[in-house]
């Protein structure tokens, strides 16, 4: 053992911080520097957004698009973008855990594997082409169960029709985005419950607890903290997803909570993608405005799940 050792034993026998060597102090520097290069890509994406939306803000509804307010124009695509994304999550969530309990504690691991590889596949697809089937497959496909949901259903605001004949509503938008996000979620809950230790599992499984008992009360709980994050993570990719719902919806432009009719409103996201082209003067600088509300929008979400995990974790 070196001096230099015998030093920094010493420092820690005696309670105080051992020296870092010249790789310590590099290690450091550089993650600092990449902490700070990322919040300051942030404000400066943040400041972006606000200069280039100031025109918008400040001017008056006559010289915005459709001669209304920006909260006017804003709102319906604001509630676009949420409705589909809640739709994504409730859909894709469940699926998602039942796939990574499936794959990381019950199926064979021989069909695990396979499975694993193409549920990770789905994330390689372009969103253009899941927007092409869900117009040619999952939209006529899904005109039955929307004619259904009319029939039974159509007391409840969000199922009162009439069911549109092409399948190009808000729901169909919504599971669309689900298989979009499911293989985010499914991976990142799938590598951590699979973290879970093996002596819990045992220890729940020597006390005479069921294989369901025994994921309800270990794997599950050690794994809460990563579903939120996986579906923050999932949700954030559905808030921002353009052209799977720029294809498939069928955009009226206003706001309903009707979600198998043919009268949706449009999404941030694929509302900028339509329109940015062929826009000119304050119809951009409103665009821009829509985008950071969607950034705004974004940010809280991550922020909120942020302190959900944290606070799980002190628990």
């Amino acid at each position: 053992m070196s001096a230099a050792d015998v030093d920094d034993l010493q420092s820690v026998v005696r309670g105080g911080p051992a020296k870092g060597g010249v790789g310590d102090r590099v290690f450091k520097g550089f993650a600092t520097g990449a902490g700070g290069l990322i919040l300051a890509t942030l404000a400066g994406v943040a400041i972006f957004l606000l200069v280039k939306a100031w025109p918008a803000i400040t001017a008056s509804a006559e010289d915005l698009p459709n001669q209304e307010s920006l909260v006017a124009y804003i709102w319906p695509l604001l509630f676009g973008t949420v409705v589909a994304a809640t739709i994504a999550i409730v859909v894709a969530v469940p699926m998602a855990v039942a796939v990574a309990l499936f794959i990381s504690h019950i199926a064979p691991r021989r069909i695990a594997q396979p499975m694993s590889y193409l549920i990770d596949l789905l994330a390689a697809i372009p969103s253009v082409i899941y927007g092409l089937w869900g117009i040619a497959v999952l939209g006529p496909a899904a005109v039955p169960v929307l004619e259904w949901l009319s029939d039974n259903l159509g007391f409840i605001p969000l199922f009162e029709g009439p069911a549109s004949s092409t399948g190009r509503t808000m729901l169909v938008a919504g599971v669309v985005l689900a298989v979009m996000i499911l293989p985010i979620i499914t991976a990142v809950t799938r590598s951590v419950f699979e973290q879970t230790p093996r002596r819990l599992q045992e220890g729940a499984l020597a006390l005479g607890a069921t294989r369901w008992e025994m994921i309800r009360l270990t794997v599950l709980p050690f794994g809460k903290s990563a579903i939120i994050s996986a579906s923050m993570l999932g949700l954030g990719r559905a808030l921002g997803e353009t052209m799977a719902v720029a294809i498939l919806l069928s955009v009226s432009g206003g706001i309903s909570p009707n979600l198998i009719g043919s009268a949706n409103p449009s999404t941030i996201a694929s509302n900028i993608a339509l329109d940015f082209p062929e826009s000119s003067g304050l119809a951009v600088n409103a665009l821009i405005a829509s985008g950071l509300v969607l950034f705004a929008l974004t940010l809280v979400v991550n922020m909120a799940a942020r302190a959900v995990i944290n606070r799980q974790v002190r628990i």
